[in-house]
């Protein structure tokens, strides 16, 4: 039986800033791997943030979709393939090829992008298609995250995470500029952008396919071969009470999540900005998340993983707040894209660092997938919510539940994984 690293470990610190030299070896114990995975994301969220930057505005402002149907489209586009996060991570556990499936999943997305060509304005198609592309991120992420935490040693998870955020971001903050040329010199076609995106995508599945390596860790090393993963092993997870309090957690912090767009939208009426600045809001969160991404990847390997994605949460109330608040103009466009950026460099990849070390092995990428499934869940619901608030009561009234929300889950999380933390410290205490 396989006996995950408690959480207790998550919060302590193990490595001192020593010198120059011993920075270096941290940089590079992170692995090879990383950072090819990193290229990957890169590559893919060139693609990727190409449409994302435009589908907004195309939907609610050229498509004219209401606040409810657009709800319901951005909920499909994180949510709606929770079913294929699982099969994804299950699968990947069991036939032990991580990079394999990932492949499927870049794939399956690199595809869709011309889907969105034949699509046209109905509503029906471009659930289709989103729904594809989605899918294929369902199953990519979960293995891919597997591999950067078999790729890295425990203790510099978060600031491998961070790296790999930070690459993913430098290709967030591109895309939307790749867009806006397009557009520009396809005299304004979103078809043209379309088929660039695809283009793109595929050049990463390349890049998967040549550089990186289906890493599988230290620990397996260690570990004698127990055959083929099951899926009672699986369904065992929900037994490890730390399994069980993160996912809890995760499924309360997707709730406060109520997605780019609606964010974005938000933006764009408070100052009344041209359409044409719409695609660069994109950017500037992109541009914050690259510059913080990592140093607090590495202040969460010191001062703890979960008080680092308390204050992202924390971030994004703030953002809720500012757009409520009485300051406008470009300090309000500035504030809200830096604490944006500053929400997601905190959580992202962290959470994913805190969670890896409950997780065994062998069910590292499973375990992952069930808490990414959690929080997709819980943010397709808020999606839906948010568009459907805003449609009934308007923006205050929608923005004003999604701060309750975002205090509750804060609090609730803090009280469920700090207990865990507790608990897990005095266990390891009393036996060691």
């Amino acid at each position: 039986m396989c006996t995950p690293v408690y959480l207790s470990t998550i919060g302590r610190r193990r490595t001192r800033t020593g010198d120059g030299q011993a920075g270096r070896r941290r940089w590079t114990a992170i692995g090879a791997n990383v950072f090819a995975l990193g290229t990957v994301s890169l590559v893919t969220d060139i693609s990727s943030e190409m449409v994302t930057a435009i589908l907004p505005v195309y939907l609610v402002v050229g498509l004219q979709f209401s606040p409810a149907a657009y709800g319901v489209i951005d909920g499909a586009y994180t949510g709606a393939t929770v079913l294929l996060r699982l099969v994804g991570g299950y699968l990947a556990d069991r036939v032990r090829r991580r990079k394999a499936v990932a492949g499927l999943g870049y794939g399956l997305s690199a595809i869709a992008k011309l889907g969105l060509l034949a699509a046209g304005g109905s509503v029906t198609a471009i659930g289709l298609v989103i729904a594809a592309d989605r899918a294929g991120k369902g199953l990519r992420t979960a293995p891919r995250d597997a591999l950067i935490t078999l790729s890295a040693p425990p203790d510099q998870l978060g600031r491998a995470f961070g790296v790999h955020r930070t690459m993913d971001s430098v290709g967030a903050f591109l895309g939307p500029l790749v867009a806006l040329a397009v557009l520009a010199l396809a005299g304004q076609q979103y078809d043209a952008v379309f088929v660039t995106s695809f283009c793109v995508a595929a050049f990463a599945v390349v890049i998967l396919a040549l550089f990186v390596r289906d890493q599988t860790g230290p620990a397996t090393a260690r570990e004698p071969s127990q055959g083929a993963v099951s899926a009672r092993q699986a369904a065992g997870l929900l037994r490890i009470p730390g399994v069980r309090r993160l996912l809890a957690a995760a499924c309360l912090l997707g709730l406060a999540t109520v997605g780019d767009g609606f964010v974005y939208l938000l933006l764009q009426r408070r100052e009344d900005l041209s359409l044409g600045w719409f695609p660069l809001l994109a950017v500037g969160t992109s541009l914050a998340y690259l510059l913080l991404a990592a140093p607090l990847g590495v202040l969460a390997d010191r001062v703890g993983r979960l008080p680092v994605t308390l204050c992202g949460y924390g971030a994004l109330i703030l953002v809720y707040l500012a757009l409520l608040g009485p300051v406008g103009g470009p300090v309000l466009v500035i504030v809200v894209l830096g604490l944006y950026g500053l929400f997601y460099a905190a959580t992202d990849g962290i959470l994913m660092a805190l969670a890896a070390p409950l997780l065994p092995e062998r069910l590292r990428t499973t375990g992952l997938a069930l808490v990414q499934t959690g929080q997709a869940v819980a943010y397709l619901g808020s999606s839906v919510l948010f568009g459907v608030a805003w449609q009934l009561w308007g923006t205050g009234a929608a923005i004003l539940l999604a701060v309750l929300a975002g205090g509750i889950a804060i609090t609730a999380t803090a009280v469920l994984l700090s207990g865990q933390e507790r608990r897990q410290s005095g266990t390891k205490e009393a036996t060691s």
